[in-house]
């Protein structure tokens, strides 16, 4: 038989686990209180970028849709006067199907934004999904109220786009009758070019994921382009890249080394559609080897610079010619075609 502890062993033994306990305890709650104190001091830093992109008339419009049947259901003098499920009879408190609408729109933003790389996209699928929900609780509640809110999505739907990404970008934007010009002009230039369309709401989210890359990367050797095959669909044809929103192509990088295309994603099968791909910084460079491109493309901006000074110093006939290609290799702003 084992003989008990005595009375002063377990206590110790309490002791010394108490002080386990408070030791994890002291060291989790700083650990906490960095990561809440971080995330407020990046919230704070990015304030003023966030209130001038949620003052954008898309956004105010969405937000004010997002909360309409909340509004509705909390005004005093209106919502007296709305029909309620409650046992107590309270119509400007929500009903317990309301809620469990309410709760399952929370459970479908959730998993909605798991693959959520931008705000934009977070916001996105808050907005769309919050619509949605709307346009269940106000058919609900009233059928005219349901018929009214949801005339008022498809006219915001037809009448209000996303704003365009308008930040700094090294990004050459083709046009149907540049783009085969440009892609061949120098066999020794790498060319990463992004095929969009305006009325995607996945290529306006991946547009500053794209400009971040272009000042990153772009130098003489390697260039970031963009087409709009939304515009220009003869492109879209001759680059076999689908804008049909169920074959799911959009936006499509496409890389180009000597004027042909190298490699491509998303990759599509053999029905057409495009293979489910994560269009983020990270993948990117992985894939297309950005860094391995760079390091090449910088020895070969050397090299093209070496020879100007050589050309400089020694004129001959066609020097005027050569000094506009390399004007030409010079990144570009402007959101018009080229």
């Amino acid at each position: 038989m084992t003989k008990p502890l005595p009375l002063g062993r377990m206590r110790s033994l309490s002791a010394a686990n108490s002080a386990v306990v408070f030791t994890s305890l002291e060291a989790a709650v700083p650990s906490a209180s960095m990561g809440l104190i971080t995330g407020l001091f990046a919230f704070l830093y990015h304030l003023p970028q966030i209130y001038k992109w949620l003052l954008k008339p898309y956004y105010i419009i969405s937000f004010t849709m997002t909360v309409a049947f909340l509004l509705v259901r909390k005004t005093p003098g209106l919502c007296e006067h709305l029909a309620s499920d409650r046992e107590d009879g309270n119509s400007c408190d929500f009903d317990w199907r309301e809620v469990e609408i309410l709760m399952f729109l929370s459970a479908i933003v959730m998993m909605k934004n798991r693959r959520a790389i931008t705000l934009e996209q977070h916001v996105g699928n808050l907005f769309m999904f919050s619509k949605v929900a709307n346009v269940i609780l106000f058919f609900r509640l009233d059928i005219r109220f349901g018929i009214l809110y949801l005339a008022l999505c498809v006219a915001f739907v037809m009448t209000c786009k996303p704003p365009l990404y308008m930040g700094p970008e090294y990004i050459k934007y083709f046009s149907d009758k540049t783009i085969d010009e440009e892609l061949q002009r120098d066999s020794r230039v790498t060319w990463i070019v992004e095929f969009y369309a305006n009325w995607s709401s996945e290529c306006q989210s991946f547009a500053p994921i794209f400009a971040d890359l272009s000042l990153k990367y772009n130098c003489a050797g390697l260039r970031f382009g963009k087409v709009d095959i939304g515009r220009y669909s003869d492109i879209s044809e001759r680059y076999r890249v689908s804008t049909s929103p169920l074959s799911k192509q959009l936006p499509s990088l496409l890389l180009f080394q000597g004027g042909r295309e190298v490699m491509r994603r998303p990759m599509v099968d053999n029905k057409g559609r495009a293979v489910s791909w994560t269009f983020n910084e990270e993948n990117i460079i992985r894939e297309f080897n950005l860094n391995e491109l760079f390091q090449k493309s910088k020895k070969l901006n050397k090299s093209m610079s070496l020879r100007e000074k050589q050309n400089s110093a020694q004129p001959e006939e066609g020097s005027d010619e050569l000094l506009e290609n390399s004007n030409s290799d010079q990144p570009t702003e402007s959101k018009k075609d080229q």
